[in-house]
């Protein structure tokens, strides 16, 4: 699989998921996964848990098993901390949406006693979203989370200082489906006033995120904070007729995203001003001269 290295677009619009991309929430999440899970049998999903055929990958086939015998994540996955709860829940329970809806109900039952957990995931994220605010681009939040959940975390970093950093908020109470569907994406567009296509950037860590950005018609560019490996991406993104979504580029830090979009936005203004200097009127240049 050969994944773009380069959007095709410069961008008028940057959304960005939360949790894993701009915040670590991963202790948090984690914690709320344990006590979510053990409820299966109790919320009527154990038997909703998909087969092994259903599953993408032996991967995917093999965490579904182990939840279903031990009602719990492998303490490997645990430990790792690099799967995001939606990735987790669709793995679990793929296309049945009235599952999925009740396990994230149950999950943000859970959630709310962790909420105070939450800090910017890399040490200049603060500094790179202000160098990003510079260049007047929209930015906005999509987030699976609850909006008062979001609205407390984002509260508490920089005491409060990063609301002012984005135009809009869009999370998973706000829209009928949640990611991977577009739903958040173009609701945000929406709000912004914008339509959907290559020219806004939809940044995330997880293949949720890449499906609702190609879903919703826009660049989505893939953080892999993670640092899998180019054969993991081959896995995950496979490109097949059933799981044809793949990012249209990867940045490892979010430092490399705010160059890319610096550097585009550069590059746009040069090539204006030279097809503006290319259909001057012959009469415009020679009153110039």
């Amino acid at each position: 699989m050969s994944i773009l290295q380069l959007p095709q677009a410069v961008p008028t619009a940057l959304l960005m998921d939360w949790h894993a991309t701009l915040v670590d929430t991963h202790d948090a999440m984690y914690h709320a996964i344990d006590d979510v899970l053990p409820r299966l049998e109790a919320l009527g999903l154990r038997d909703r848990l998909l087969t092994t055929e259903q599953s993408k990958t032996l991967e995917d086939a093999r965490l579904v098993k182990y939840v279903r015998d031990h009602h719990r994540l492998h303490p490997k996955i645990t430990a790792q901390r690099k799967i995001s709860r939606t990735d987790i829940f669709e793995v679990l329970f793929g296309s049945d949406q009235d599952a999925k809806a009740r396990i994230h109900a149950a999950f943000d039952d859970c959630y709310k006693k962790y909420v105070d957990d939450v800090h910017a995931l890399e040490g200049d994220t603060t500094s790179q979203l202000r160098r990003l605010r510079e260049l007047g681009i929209p930015m906005g939040i999509i987030s699976n989370r609850k909006r008062d959940y979001l609205e407390h975390e984002l509260s508490r970093l920089e005491e409060g200082a990063w609301i002012e950093l984005f135009d809009v908020i869009v999370c998973g109470d706000d829209v009928a489906h949640r990611k991977p569907a577009p739903d958040m994406i173009l609701e945000a567009l929406r709000r912004l006033g914008q339509e959907p296509g290559p020219t806004c950037w939809y940044l995330g860590d997880s293949t949720t995120d890449v499906i609702a950005g190609k879903e919703a018609g826009v660049t989505a560019v893939f953080y892999n904070g993670a640092q899998w490996s180019q054969s993991w991406l081959d896995k995950i993104f496979p490109g097949s007729p059933r799981h044809p979504h793949r990012p249209d580029a990867v940045v490892t830090r979010f430092g490399e995203l705010v160059r890319l979009v610096r550097d585009m936005v550069a590059n746009g203004k040069r090539v204006q001003r030279a097809a503006e200097a290319a259909f001057t009127p012959p009469e415009g240049r020679l009153r110039e001269n």
